[in-house]
């Protein structure tokens, strides 16, 4: 086994136990408690694409139940043998150029030429270990982002994507040059998203054009897909609805794999609805449900990047109130109530505090709108009471409008109404400097 190396020795492991590599790369989440790794990487792996680290190569010795030291002497293998081939083709190099130079200087010099582009490949500012790093990286940011506040994580989500594009100005291998290219992307959409919940949405606009550019970059099918996603949020948050429902369906037309099939649909179904296409709104919710039973594989990053159940409910909710009609308006509260019930029992760390604060404002104008002010001031008062800095410009700004529904003829005389407004108003007052230091920040 000595002589095996890493790819063919991974490849063994599993072929004996009669796994595929998805099955592989489930049993290795469970060991590392995160949903990271998946079966197309596991392939990697055995076609010596990548190398595992040692950090990786941990896990893999516990879902193999063997030890450590066996993966670590098929790695030493494997790097042995590319050094060897490497070598070999540097002396056949150097013995060609001595022979060279002893017949014609010119064709010498022409092979120098050559040789220092071959130098020149070989400096590379990127190796596996930072690729996987910054892999690592990503997926904790994408994930934490849904949770944490965003003043947290910013910062951070700046640095490594300019990083990333440092890295990409100089030099690796065109797998590297790939990887890094998909996590640029990612980095970007990070990004985007930091505007989003800022209220910038031309800088949005201009962080998913480059996260957009650096899928397209790498033919990564599924961040082209999500990138469109983003396109039809900044769309949506900007009034152009049907523009919004466009930019969605152009997104399925990618063949992505996992949740965004499902995250497309129900963005189309939600700004359908909101721009008066109630039959196709309605449609698209079909399809929404279509894809997430249908769905093939995984997401490759959670958090951001995926697109839960508990999300799924929370959109069709919004797009049911925006229907309208009273079946639909009692859709609307059971969709909410269920997307609130499943984030509350996930993980602390996938329990996404805009979704729930956008579940609770559906049911509080679901609520409202069947005559029922006692539960809307109940669900209301769960965005009230939540810390300023945790209310994105999108809550905020559906905050207002509730307010302002509220202040309707037909709640005039409602005692409950007037006070319940205020502390609308006072929360949107509170919000605005928020808002305003968040724009400054860089992004």
């Amino acid at each position: 086994m000595g002589e095996t190396g890493i790819g063919a020795f991974l490849l063994g492991l599993r072929t004996d136990r009669g796994w595929t590599q998805q099955k592989v790369a489930d049993r290795y989440n469970a060991v590392e408690g995160r949903a990271a790794m998946t079966g197309k990487e596991i392939g990697r792996y055995e076609r010596e694409v990548r190398i595992p680290v040692p950090y990786t190569r941990n896990h893999l010795a516990q879902v193999f139940a063997v030890e450590v030291g066996a993966l670590d002497r098929a790695v030493a293998t494997t790097r042995r043998r590319r050094r060897h081939v490497d070598g070999a083709e540097g002396s056949d190099g150097l013995a060609g150029r001595r022979s060279v130079w002893s017949v014609v200087g010119a064709v010498s010099a022409d092979a120098s030429s050559s040789a220092e582009f071959a130098a020149f490949i070989a400096q590379r500012n990127a190796d596996e270990l930072i690729v996987e790093q910054l892999e690592a990286d990503v997926a904790r940011l994408a994930r934490s982002y849904v949770s944490h506040p965003l003043l947290e994580l910013h910062v951070e989500i700046k640095q490594l994507r300019d990083g990333v594009f440092e890295l990409l100005r100089g030099r690796q291998r065109p797998r590297q040059t790939r990887d890094l290219y998909v996590s640029a992307s990612r980095l970007c959409g990070l990004s985007a998203h930091v505007c989003l919940d800022v209220g910038r949405y031309e800088s949005a606009a201009t962080h998913t054009r480059t996260a957009r550019a650096c899928a397209d970059a790498a033919g990564h099918e599924g961040m082209l897909a999500w990138a469109r996603a983003v396109e039809s949020l900044i769309a949506y948050w900007t009034g152009r609805y049907e523009q919004a429902a466009q930019l969605a369906r152009a997104g399925r037309r990618h063949g992505a794999e996992g949740s965004i099939c499902a995250r497309l649909a129900s963005l189309e179904a939600r700004s359908l609805a909101i721009a008066g296409d109630k039959a196709n709104a309605a449609i698209a919710l079909a399809d929404a449900e279509r894809c997430r039973e249908g769905m093939l594989g995984h997401d490759e990053v959670s958090g951001l990047f995926a697109f839960p159940v508990a999300k799924q409910f929370a959109y069709a909710g919004t797009t049911h109130l925006a229907i309208g009609g009273r079946a639909h308006v009692q859709q609307a509260i059971a969709s909410a109530d269920s997307a609130i019930r499943l984030y509350r029992g996930a993980e602390d760390d996938d329990q996404s505090v805009g979704d729930l604060f956008a579940a609770h404002l559906d049911l509080a104008r679901g609520h409202m709108l069947l005559d029922d002010l006692d539960g809307t001031e109940a669900m209301i008062g769960f965005v009230l009471d939540a810390p300023v800095d945790r209310l994105s410009a999108s809550i905020v700004r559906r905050l207002v409008d509730l307010g302002r529904e509220l202040g309707g003829r037909q709640y005039g005389g409602v005692a409950q109404v007037a006070p319940l407004r205020e502390r609308i108003d006072h929360m949107a007052v509170l919000a605005a400097p928020f808002a305003a230091r968040s724009s400054e920040l860089p992004t």
